[in-house]
């Protein structure tokens, strides 16, 4: 029987899959090689050190939570719903979710620098049609709100056995209306 060829996507999507059921202290060469049936010699091929393997899998988290975002939004409601749908994947991926909150941002010193490299400049245009406001009272809701939603998903991430989801989509609704009255002042 031919030897099964280990590629690099084999490598890194084996450690996606561990990190997400177990969190990305379960991403090492001995579980890798182990969920690829194979010695630990092709994993020490494609990796050269376990940051650059572990970046891949941030790499791989984030477009994860970027297609299950855009999976469960309301395209009528989509501030709405995309603040839901992270409390979602908060809830059903904590994992991914937790890796992907906690990747480091490197060169932020700002709030303002965090919401330019997190977000798409088109959200806060989006935002300021629907609801009738200018474009930085946008801007000031949306940043608030990913703050509120990103503290709020950790949270509903790391209790056991968990918090009721609608107790928090009412805490985020409550958070949006006041966000929204401090956007408009």
């Amino acid at each position: 029987m031919p030897k099964q060829k280990i590629t690099k996507e084999m490598v890194v999507h084996a450690a996606f899959e561990l990190a997400r059921a177990g969190g990305m202290e379960q991403v090492m060469v001995k579980n890798i090689a182990k969920k690829l049936n194979c010695s630990v010699q092709p994993i020490y091929s494609y990796c050269n050190n376990m940051d650059g393997l572990r970046n891949d899998v941030a790499k791989q988290a984030k477009q994860f939570i970027q297609e299950y975002i855009a999976a469960h939004i309301d395209k009528k409601d989509l501030f709405r719903s995309t603040g839901k749908a992270y409390i979602q994947i908060a809830k059903n991926e904590p994992h991914i979710f937790k890796l992907f909150i906690f990747q480091e941002r490197k060169n932020i010193s700002s709030l303002e620098e965090l919401y330019q490299s997190e977000t798409n400049p088109q959200v806060a245009q989006k935002i300021a049609k629907e609801l009738n406001i200018s474009i930085e009272q946008a801007k000031k809701l949306h940043l608030n709100m990913l703050i509120y939603t990103i503290g709020i998903g950790t949270i509903f991430s790391v209790t056991t056995p968990g918090i009721a989801a609608d107790e928090i989509y009412l805490q985020q609704e409550q958070a949006y209306e006041a966000f929204l009255k401090a956007a408009l002042e």
